[in-house]
C-alpha cells in the first residue's frame, strides 16, 4: 500500500521546531509493511492542506495520513479542509479513535480526528502529538486495507 504523510503545523512548516509526528507515522507505516511514497509539512492553511491531499492522491497514495490540526484551537482546520474535498466521511474511524483514546487521556474528547474518502484515497486525520497519532492509527488498523480497496474502487469479496 502506498502511503502519503502530511504534517500540518504552522511552526514545523516554518522550521521553528522539528516535525516529530511525520517521522513517527513513517516508522509505524513501515512497521505495518506499507510503503511511504510522499511526505510533506504544510501550515495550518485550508487550501494548502487540500492541495497536498489531492496531490498525494493523484500520485497513487491509497492511504493518506495527516497529523495535526484536529483540535479546537483557532488555527486547527484539518477536518474542515478534508470535509471540503471529500466524497464521503467515515464516522466510525473518528468514533473509535476518540473512544479508545479517552481510555488514555480525558482530553481525547476534544479531538476532531476523522476519516474520509478523497478522490481515490482513504484520508485519516490523526492528532498532532506523535504518540497519539500512532496510537490512533493502531486503533483503526484493521479497517484500513478494506477501506483503501473501496476508495480505490478495487472489487472486494465482502
Amino acid at each position: 500500500m502506498l502511503v502519503g504523510i502530511i504534517t500540518i503545523s504552522d511552526r514545523a512548516s516554518e522550521g521553528v521546531y522539528e516535525d516529530l509526528g511525520g517521522p513517527a507515522l513513517r516508522k509505524a507505516s513501515e512497521g505495518y509493511g506499507w510503503t511511504v511514497h510522499a511526505e510533506a509539512i504544510v501550515p495550518d492553511d485550508l487550501e494548502r492542506i487540500q492541495d497536498t491531499i489531492r496531490s498525494f492522491s493523484s500520485q497513487g497514495c491509497g492511504l493518506i495520513l495527516t497529523t495535526g490540526g484536529t483540535g479546537i484551537a483557532e488555527r486547527d482546520v484539518t477536518p474542515e479542509a478534508i470535509r471540503g474535498i471529500m466524497r464521503v466521511e467515515i464516522p466510525g474511524f473518528g468514533e473509535v479513535m476518540r473512544m479508545k483514546s479517552l481510555e488514555l487521556t480525558p482530553n481525547a474528547i476534544l479531538s476532531r480526528s476523522l476519516a474520509a474518502v478523497v478522490d481515490r484515497s482513504l484520508v485519516i486525520a490523526l492528532p498532532g502529538k506523535p504518540q497519539g497519532a500512532v496510537e490512533c492509527l493502531s486503533f483503526v488498523l484493521g479497517a484500513i486495507p478494506h477501506s483503501v480497496k473501496l476508495a480505490q474502487r478495487v472489487p472486494t469479496s465482502c
